[in-house]
């Protein structure tokens, strides 16, 4: 079903760009997000989570860095201005201006067909980014378009298109519906973080360390020690893992495990709904609570929960 309705092109209006220029701009996200943003090149896009002193997510991000002086973000656009400010209150004497580029800069979804048809190749690995040349306002001249390869949806390949200003035309390809897309991101696996679910996981809870979101190698940020201990220190209780509901779901419900509503056992992180009619969601929980067989979102009689296997496999306890 999936291959058959996802493809084509939509615009991204639930996500938003946060800027980064300055000489510096690499040096404080480096010292501020999980991922090792020093060391990023133009052809590499980094998934990063900003987190609090206590290690706990509250903005996810796909990082891009187009220019050596100028690096972009991309997140959930209810959490933006936030985020910016967050961030922003960090910079002090730092060589970097921090700035929403959302309205300057488009943000597309390329969905199965629609990514050769951009010139771009459809079996690059998740994470790579391709500059693709288009026409700017000036017929003579040409601006490239960063196009990122992101995690595929039931096998079917999708890319982030991220324009470098309003002038540039849309990616080629058949319209598709972002409620489509929406649902093809949940079914990638991978988490991206709004306002309903912020303060609520460390990385690991949401797989982030299976998927190119974390590096331990790196040196500090906030949350750090809290975010390795979690890796390196026991055995890690929560993790994330794709459900099918028959019923509306929504990110921010609790989950109830074996009829027990009074103490929950995991958070609805992510959820779309399908074009069949059903609701697919990323559900956060105790690992122990897939033994009891039953799993219900918001009460213990609310929606019956399926688990399906994730598209990725997950890393190893440390």
């Amino acid at each position: 079903m999936t291959s058959a309705v996802l493809q084509g092109v939509t615009a991204l209006s639930h996500l938003g760009v946060i800027r980064a220029e300055g000489p510096e701009a690499a040096s404080f996200l480096h010292g501020q997000l999980t991922q090792d943003f020093a060391l990023l090149d133009g052809s590499e896009a980094r998934l990063a989570a900003l987190c609090t002193a206590k290690g706990r997510m509250i903005a996810s991000f796909v990082g891009i860095r187009p220019q050596p002086e100028l690096i972009l973000l991309v997140c959930s656009r209810d959490i933006l201005a936030a985020t910016l400010k967050r961030l922003s209150m960090y910079v002090l004497r730092a060589k970097v201006k921090l700035s929403d580029a959302t309205e300057a800069m488009p943000l597309y979804g390329l969905a199965g067909s629609a990514i050769a048809a951009n010139g771009v190749d459809p079996a690059a690995e998740p994470g790579r980014r391709t500059e693709v040349a288009v026409a700017g306002a000036d017929a003579s001249a040409s601006t490239p378009a960063s196009v990122v390869t992101l995690h595929p949806a039931d096998g079917v390949p999708r890319a982030l298109w991220i324009a470098p200003d309003t002038t540039t035309p849309k990616p080629a390809g058949a319209v598709l519906e972002l409620g489509l897309w929406q649902w093809a991101e949940v079914r990638s696996g991978i988490v991206t973080l709004t306002t309903p679910v912020l303060d609520a996981f460390v990385p690991q809870m949401v797989n982030y360390e299976s998927v190119g979101g974390v590096n331990f190698k790196k040196g500090c940020y906030p949350g750090q020690e809290i975010v390795a201990r979690s890796q390196f220190r026991g055995t890690l209780k929560r993790r994330t893992y794709l459900v099918n509901a028959d019923a509306p779901i929504a990110a921010g419900q609790e989950v109830f495990a074996g009829g027990d509503g009074e103490q929950p056992v995991g958070t609805v992180a992510q959820a779309a709904a399908a074009p069949n009619g059903s609701w697919s969601g990323l559900v956060s929980m105790q690992i122990a609570a897939l033994d009891t067989g039953r799993l219900h979102a918001g009460a213990a009689d609310g929606p019956a929960l399926e688990v399906e296997p994730l598209p990725y496999p997950l890393l190893l306890d440390i």
